[in-house]
């Protein structure tokens, strides 16, 4: 199986050529709007790795959010994650969808943590296709040693607070924020890596609606090390949306059921009651997808 630099290297010297991606994150420099120079490489490798059948279910669904942010309120996506090429099929198939698919990836925001840009120069440049606010991850801060932890702390909370800072300024502006509930990509071997984060939580307190989107099918496979080993292989990807909802509805739902359970770590019931849902519409468009496969053979 080839990674995805072997795959790509030829996109992969071109973009590193052209890019001009920060790769040390700072306070000012947390937002960092997309550079459309790199976004064409992104959609011909999603081309070259997506088999026919792949698509979009639900899109009413993000066209329904599109129309509530342009008319001024604050609304959320929140995506399963698998792969480091997650954006790049979400962007790459609504686009193919709809007519106002373009709209919609025009309008996006989406939360990254900041390994995407300070790890490796090459995954930096290829994120830098796409709008971001740069976020340090509780989970990149928890896996390091006390005295590392102690040293970076200070960072860490200083880019979150300009960070959150532009997230409250782009709300009601027409933007729809893209945000990952678990943090990371999921990694078969560290169960874990499926939980959504506390953090999450703090998302819908401030968003007034938000969208799930469940991923079928997978590209790009995760495996330790660099990121830029990942193996790469064709398959038929579904991105299913589902209804868009009441922000503050959900969440108070879900502080409520965890509170008549005695449940005290409400935030991460909030964390855990996305990760449900997004698991039961993964579940529920498997089935479509094998069908969509097997009409391939």
């Amino acid at each position: 199986m080839e990674t995805l630099k072997t795959m790509f290297m030829g996109y992969i010297k071109e973009v590193a050529g052209i890019a001009k991606a920060a790769t040390v994150i700072r306070p000012d420099n947390v937002y960092q709007e997309a550079d459309k120079r790199i976004l064409p490489y992104l959609d011909k490798m999603v081309d070259e790795l997506i088999l026919p059948g792949s698509g979009v279910q639900g899109m009413e669904h993000l066209e329904a959010l599109l129309d509530r942010a342009e008319a001024g309120e604050s609304c959320l996506l929140a995506l399963e994650h698998y792969s480091n090429m997650d954006l790049s099929l979400f962007s790459r198939l609504v686009r193919l969808a709809s007519p106002r698919g373009q709209a919609l990836d025009d309008a996006l925001v989406s939360i990254a943590g900041m390994k995407l840009s300070e790890d490796n120069p090459v995954v930096s440049a290829f994120a830098s296709a796409y709008t971001r606010i740069i976020i340090y991850p509780s989970r990149s801060l928890a896996s390091l040693d006390e005295e590392r932890r102690k040293a970076e702390l200070l960072r860490s909370n200083a880019i979150n607070r300009a960070a959150t800072k532009m997230l409250l300024y782009l709300r009601g502006k027409g933007r729809v924020v893209l945000v990952f509930p678990s943090g990371t990509r999921y990694r078969p071997w560290d169960p874990s890596t499926k939980r959504g984060v506390r953090e999450i939580d703090s998302y819908f307190r401030v968003f007034d609606w938000f969208c799930p989107v469940a991923f079928n099918g997978e590209v790009l496979h995760v495996r330790p090390g660099d990121m830029m080993e990942d193996s790469v292989s064709p398959d038929l990807v579904l991105v299913t949306a589902g209804p868009v909802r009441s922000s503050s509805e959900f969440r108070e739902e879900r502080r409520a059921a965890a509170e008549a359970a005695g449940i005290e770590d409400k935030k991460q019931a909030v964390a855990d009651g996305i990760m449900a849902i997004l698991e039961d519409m993964h579940r529920s468009a498997e089935a479509e997808r094998l069908r969509r496969l097997e009409a391939l053979k």
